[in-house]
C-alpha cells in the first residue's frame, strides 16, 4: 500500500446540519453506507453539487458508465447545502477570469456560466424539484461611501471585451430592489437566481439515484491508494476504479497536493422567521440576490415564504486542512451579534426582527478567486476544487469540465482555461494561520473604518491587498 496522503477529519463526528438541510426531507432507503471491496468506471469523491452534477454529465453522455459517488455524510451536508442559495455567474470575476484565460475564453466561461444559472431552473422544472428557483438578478452594491465603484473596474474590462452584463442603478433603484436605502450605490446583473441548496442537492441526488449512479453515503475517504487501479479506503469498505473525480471542496485540503493551494475561511449565514408583510412594506418581494462590496461580504435575499438569510463570508480562517466544528455548526458570529447588528443597520426598519436559526459553512478560497481543475500526478486522479463561495452556478460547469477529463474527452471544457496548474501563492503552516489572522484583522479595521467614513491606516490598507479574492474581488 502507498502511504496515506489524506489527514484525518476533524471537527466532523456531532456536526449538525444547516437550517436549509434541516428542512429537507430525506429518504436514506435508495442510497447505502460503503461495505465491502467494490469497483466502478469512474468513483466520485464528495457528493455535493461538482460531484452529483459530474456523475449526471458522465451518465447523460454514456448511460452505460459504471459511476460512484463516496460522500462522508449525506449529499448537500457540505459547502453544497451551507450556502446562500446565490447563483451567481463568472461576470463578477472578469478581470480575474480574463488573467488568467484571455478575453476570449473569459467571455466563453462567463457567457456559459450565465447559461448554467438558467440550466439550474429547467433541471429543476423538468424533474420537479421544489428548490425555490427564482431568476430575479443580483444586486452588487455599495453600503459605505468608500466602496462606492468599487465594481467599475469589472465593468469597464468586460465593456472593452464586448459585453455589458451589467446595468448602473441609481439609489432609488436600489432602495426600491433591496428593500434598504442602505444601498448608496450599485449594478444590476440579470442573470442570478436564488435557490433553497440543499434541496436542489438532494433534487441532483434523487436524478443521480434514477440514472444509475451508485451513492454510498456515510462513507468518508480515510485513505487514498495511489495504486493501479487507484483505491479509496473508507471505514466499511473500499473502492477501486479506473478513474477518480476529487470534489469535496473545503475538504479536499486534506490531499498533499492541495494543502496549500487554497485558504479555508467561513461562511456564515442566519435566517428569520416568515416577515412577508413587513417585506411588502419595504418593496422588496423577490428573490434577488443582494451584496456589498466589501471583502467580508455581506450577502442577503429574501426566500419563497418571505424569510431573509443575511450571509457573512470569511470571518474565521482555519488552520491548514482542519475543518472544524466552527465552520459547520452554529455560527459563532450570532453570540457575537455580529450578523444581528450588521443586519440591522442595513434594514433599521426590521430592528425588532431577530434570526430563528444559524448556520457555518467552510469556503475554499485560492489566490485568485476562480476554481481550478487539474490533475494530481497521473491522469486517472483528477480533482476540481477552489470556489471561493460561488459554486451554485459554476458547479454546472465544473460537472462538464471534470466529466470530459475523466473521459478523456478532446472538448471545450477539457481544455477550459480554468484546467490549469494548481494555484500558488500561499504559505504553508504555520504561516499561513500566522500571516492570515494579521491580514483578516486588518481587513476587519479596514471595513470598520470605512463603515465610520474614516480613512483606513496605511498598514491596514496595505496588509488587507495581500488577502485572497473573494465573492467580490476589489479591483
Amino acid at each position: 500500500m502507498a502511504s496515506a496522503e489524506v489527514e484525518p477529519r476533524s471537527g466532523w463526528d456531532g456536526r449538525e446540519r444547516s437550517w436549509w438541510l434541516a428542512t429537507v426531507d430525506e429518504d436514506r432507503a435508495d442510497t447505502a453506507r460503503l461495505e465491502g471491496s467494490t469497483s466502478a468506471d469512474v468513483c466520485i469523491v464528495g457528493g455535493g453539487f461538482t460531484g452529483l452534477w459530474t456523475a449526471l454529465t458522465l451518465k447523460q453522455r454514456d448511460p452505460g458508465l459504471d459511476v460512484a459517488i463516496l460522500e462522508a455524510e449525506t449529499c448537500g451536508s457540505g459547502a453544497s447545502g451551507r450556502n446562500g442559495g446565490c447563483a451567481l455567474s463568472y461576470w463578477h470575476h472578469f478581470i480575474s477570469l480574463e488573467a488568467i484565460c484571455g478575453t476570449t475564453e473569459a467571455l466563453r466561461l462567463a457567457r456559459a456560466s450565465v447559461d448554467a444559472v438558467t440550466e439550474i431552473g429547467r433541471f429543476c422544472e423538468v424533474h420537479a424539484i421544489d428548490a425555490g428557483y427564482r431568476a430575479d438578478g443580483w444586486l452588487w452594491t455599495a453600503t459605505n461611501p468608500a466602496q462606492v465603484g468599487r465594481w467599475r473596474s469589472t465593468v469597464d474590462a468586460i465593456s472593452n471585451a464586448g459585453d455589458a452584463p451589467f446595468v448602473e442603478l441609481d439609489a432609488d433603484e436600489l432602495a426600491g430592489r433591496s428593500g434598504s436605502r442602505a444601498h448608496l450605490a450599485g449594478v444590476y446583473e440579470a442573470s442570478a437566481a436564488s435557490v433553497q441548496p440543499a434541496s436542489l442537492a438532494r433534487g441532483l441526488r434523487r436524478v443521480a439515484i434514477d440514472r444509475g449512479v451508485r451513492i454510498f453515503e456515510r462513507s468518508p475517504m480515510v485513505h487514498l491508494d495511489r495504486s493501479s487501479p487507484l483505491v479509496i479506503a473508507c471505514p466499511g469498505g473500499s473502492m477501486r476504479a479506473g478513474r477518480m473525480v476529487i470534489a469535496t471542496n473545503a475538504w479536499a485540503a486534506r490531499i498533499r497536493e492541495l494543502r496549500n493551494s487554497f485558504v479555508i475561511v467561513s461562511s456564515d449565514l442566519a435566517i428569520t422567521a416568515p416577515i412577508p408583510c413587513r417585506l411588502r412594506s419595504l418593496g422588496w418581494t423577490d428573490g434577488v440576490c443582494v451584496s456589498d462590496s466589501r471583502l467580508m461580504v455581506q450577502y442577503y435575499r429574501t426566500t419563497p415564504d418571505g424569510r431573509i438569510a443575511f450571509g457573512r463570508g470569511g470571518a474565521r480562517l482555519a488552520y491548514g486542512p482542519r475543518v472544524d466544528s466552527s465552520l459547520q455548526g452554529p455560527s459563532p458570529l450570532r453570540d457575537a451579534a455580529w450578523i444581528e447588528d450588521s443586519f440591522h443597520r442595513l434594514y433599521p426598519t426590521l430592528e425588532d426582527v431577530s434570526f430563528v436559526a444559524t448556520w457555518a459553512g467552510p469556503i475554499d478560497r485560492p489566490v485568485d478567486g476562480l476554481p481550478f481543475f487539474t490533475t494530481l500526478g497521473r491522469p486517472d486522479l483528477i480533482c476540481g476544487v477552489g470556489f471561493a463561495g460561488n459554486g451554485v452556478a459554476p458547479s454546472v460547469l465544473a460537472g462538464r469540465t471534470l466529466a470530459s477529463m475523466a473521459t478523456g474527452a478532446d472538448d471545450e471544457w477539457s481544455s477550459s482555461g480554468l484546467v490549469r496548474p494548481i494555484p500558488k501563492g500561499l504559505p504553508p503552516e504555520p504561516l499561513r494561520s500566522i500571516g492570515g489572522l494579521f491580514v483578516k484583522r486588518a481587513v476587519g479595521r479596514q471595513e470598520k473604518a470605512e463603515d465610520a467614513g474614516r480613512e483606513p491606516a496605511w498598514l491596514d490598507a496595505r496588509l488587507a491587498a495581500l488577502a485572497p479574492a473573494g465573492l467580490v474581488p476589489l479591483n
